[in-house]
């Protein structure tokens, strides 16, 4: 049972998890925000259309009220934490490779043979497939 704790413990404290615990932390802050700016803002700016604030839209059959104003107010706030996850992201992706330095493209590993045109190994001096001697010359012409 320790052992079982320690790992625990151990998972728990990785940065990963703890980032993820700040993060779940703010966005459920940042959620409000974004309710209140859908609900105080938004619907009653598109309200004006319906004469009426647009989150009280109902639908009643047989006596059972259907809140599709509620429902379209809810996803407009999906929309809007999307969009903003969506920035925040790309913007720490930019952040993350400013400092980062381009890396030099890798040496190429194959070359194609001037007779059949199929790759082989750079150091090869034989194709494999068509059995030509690979001509001295003719080498730093065909990796290019």
């Amino acid at each position: 049972m320790k052992k079982f704790l320690n790992e625990f413990k151990e998972f728990a404290m990785k940065g990963n998890v703890m980032d993820l615990a700040v993060g779940v932390i703010i966005g459920a802050a940042f959620q409000s925000i974004v309710t209140s700016l859908t609900e105080d803002i938004i619907s009653p700016i598109i309200g004006l259309v319906a004469n009426m604030n647009f989150s009280y839209l109902t639908l009643d059959i047989f006596g059972v009220s259907i809140k599709y104003g509620s429902f379209i107010t809810a996803v407009i706030n999906f929309i809007i934490m999307a969009f903003v996850v969506f920035m925040l992201m790309k913007g720490l992706n930019k952040l993350a490779s400013f400092g980062k330095k381009e890396e030099a493209p890798a040496a190429p590993t194959t070359k194609k043979c001037p007779y059949c045109l199929s790759e082989i190994p750079i150091a090869a001096t034989r194709c494999p497939h068509c059995t030509s001697e690979m001509p001295e010359e003719k080498e730093n012409q065909a990796t290019e």
